[in-house]
């Protein structure tokens, strides 16, 4: 038992320091094993003391003497005469005789590991002779056996349980507190004071927000006022490109071919013609074509197909048209500058290749038109869809608009654009916006030829709705977009350089993007629509004075039309000349600072 309470007594005076405790395990093993034969023999020619050797700074490889067995059992280990020895490294393994080893196994059946703890101590010199001059007093070096029991019997003989033992540092909570004043006080904060401290601690939403610096100010006014009008004066001015384009086919292209046809009969020489009058010989014939296959559509047919659907079949059948006539509005682009490439190496072509280029040209015709009259049918069914969602009357137009702007925004919004691909996009949206025209003109057709009572404000209403549901979603869609990819305001009024340079007929640079818009599909459109108008307000009489109502009406449509040619050409040369010579005086004067 003096053993027992000095053994304890010692542990006390090592975990008093600053103690790391490792812990090893033991291995025993029979003196039946052969293997170990000879190893058997040697150790029992080694002697029993052992030297130790202990520095100033650290004790490697210590033993602990603990040894908490009962009493009978502690005095039958004693006066056996062999005692278990553990060896102080992992690597030498102690033998005992294999009956004492099964008796061993027995007795300590509930005892499942054995450890030994190496102690590295850092304490004074005086704690080490002490700690020396005990050891040097033992008459047998036992080992300290730390057993811990099963996970069944955790509790140990004297009512202990054994866990991990911490440093004296951590367990001193004096020095915590003095080292973090804050920690007490934080556990003895009442939730009246911790209220408080928050109202007295700054800003609210500290913790989830940052402060802003210029450039983050900058970036919210380019989103919310200086994008926008720039964003939309470029889409406005790339809609009268379009409209003066469209004007162009339907009195420019007429008049010369009437020139050069007249020119021809009066000189009586029928010379080669040029490229430009191939081009538009060629388009005449893709819109004589068109107008003519879209005669034969039965309107009020597809009219009330389309009306007898349900209202969310409704917006999907204009979301699937709306994608193919972006599909077909590209390819058909690519279509034309084929074909306008082909009538150029017509017209300059040898006698030798003659044959080859009438060929290409001839082949490249049939496919403009076609790629022409399947667009002209697809805006057809399109401003049918549209004409349907106006005239019916539970709300279709309002779910058409949500659905199709919003799904606009949801596609464009939150992905990743280039420069050059908003570019586009920007003339992508200019065009659509003068489909859209012309789908409202088609409405106010059907309307005149079918309508009764009065139809003409209501008329407004929605086209004036459709109008500003387009302009917001535009100017919203371009606003984020820029925000996201980093595009400064600045950037817009590049692209709207680009597009004047591009009405005076100025070369803009290379890899800047160009509008391209065919108008050819809408003037399909548009003049199989206004063709039943003007049928039902001919008078009625003989055929000549049938045929003079029509002559004369053609003349005054034709003379409106390039009236408002010019002023919308004029006009458009104008501004194109006005903001080109803007743009140099900023930057010259942007070099002069």
């Amino acid at each position: 038992m003096a053993l027992k309470s000095g053994g304890r007594k010692l542990s006390f005076d090592i975990l008093s320091g600053d103690v790391f405790m490792e812990d090893e395990f033991v291995l025993y093993r029979s003196l039946s094993d052969p293997e170990n034969g000879e190893t058997r023999k040697k150790h029992k020619k080694k002697k029993k003391k052992k030297k130790k050797n202990v520095n100033l700074t650290a004790i490697d490889e210590d033993l602990i003497t603990d040894k908490i067995v009962d009493d009978h059992r502690h005095n039958e280990l004693e006066s056996d005469d062999q005692s278990y020895k553990v060896e102080t490294s992992l690597s030498t393994v102690h033998q005992i005789p294999e009956q004492e080893f099964q008796n061993f196994n027995q007795d300590l059946q509930p005892l499942v590991e054995l450890r030994q703890r190496t102690v590295k101590l850092n304490v004074p010199s005086t704690h080490l002779d002490e700690f020396s001059a005990k050891e040097e007093n033992d008459n047998n070096n036992i080992v300290g056996i730390g057993l811990i029991s099963s996970s069944a019997q955790k509790t140990q003989l004297n009512g202990g349980v054994v866990s991990k033992l911490g440093t004296a540092e951590s367990l001193d909570w004096k020095r915590l507190i003095a080292e973090d004043p804050t920690y007490l006080a934080s556990l003895e904060k009442s939730p009246v004071n911790f209220f408080v401290g928050e109202m007295r601690s700054g800003n609210t939403l500290r913790s989830t927000t940052i402060l802003g610096n210029d450039k983050e100010r900058e970036r919210v006014y380019d989103t919310i006022f200086r994008l926008p009008w720039r964003c939309e004066l470029l889409i406005n001015v790339g809609f009268f490109v379009c409209f003066d384009s469209f004007l162009s086919l339907l009195t420019i292209m007429p008049a010369r071919i009437l020139m050069t046809f007249w020119t021809s009969l009066r000189t009586r020489q029928f010379q080669r013609p040029s490229a430009a009058d191939l081009s538009d010989w060629s388009c005449l014939m893709v819109l004589i074509s068109g107008v003519a296959l879209l005669q034969q559509i039965d309107i009020s047919l597809i009219y009330h197909m389309i009306r007898g659907q349900g209202t969310i079949k409704l917006y999907v059948v204009y979301n699937v048209l709306e994608i193919f006539d972006k599909l077909c509005q590209n390819f058909g682009g690519d279509i034309f500058q084929t074909l306008f490439r082909s009538a150029q190496g017509l017209a300059t072509s040898s006698s030798e290749d003659m044959s080859c280029c009438i060929w290409r040209f001839v082949s490249d015709l049939a496919l403009a038109a076609v790629s022409s009259i399947v667009h002209s049918f697809v805006l057809l069914a399109q401003a049918i869809t549209l004409s349907t969602c106006i005239v019916a009357h539970n709300n279709a137009l309002l779910a058409l608009l949500v659905s199709n702007n919003f799904g606009e925004i949801k596609s464009n919004v939150f992905k990743r654009f280039s420069k050059e691909n908003i570019h586009s996009l920007v003339y992508y949206d200019s065009v659509e916006r003068f489909h859209i025209s012309s789908f409202l003109l088609f409405v106010l057709a059907q309307n005149i030829l079918e309508a009764e009572g009065a139809w003409f404000g209501n008329f407004v209403f929605n086209a004036l709705l459709v109008y500003v549901c387009e302009m917001v979603i535009d100017i919203t869609k371009h606003s984020f977009v820029a925000k996201f990819n980093e595009i400064k305001p600045i950037t817009y009024s590049e692209f709207l350089e680009d597009l004047c340079k591009q009405t005076l007929d100025i070369q803009p640079e290379d890899g800047r993007k160009k509008l391209t818009f065919i108008p050819l599909a809408p003037a399909c459109v548009v003049i199989r629509v206004l063709a039943p108008v003007y049928a039902a307000h001919l008078p009625y009489g003989p055929l000549p004075w049938r045929l003079f109502w029509i002559l004369l009406l053609l003349a005054m449509t034709y003379v409106m039309l390039a009236s408002l040619k010019v002023m919308v050409g004029m006009g458009l040369q104008k501004y194109a000349t006005w903001y080109i010579n803007r743009c140099r005086k900023r930057k010259h004067h942007l070099h002069s600072d």
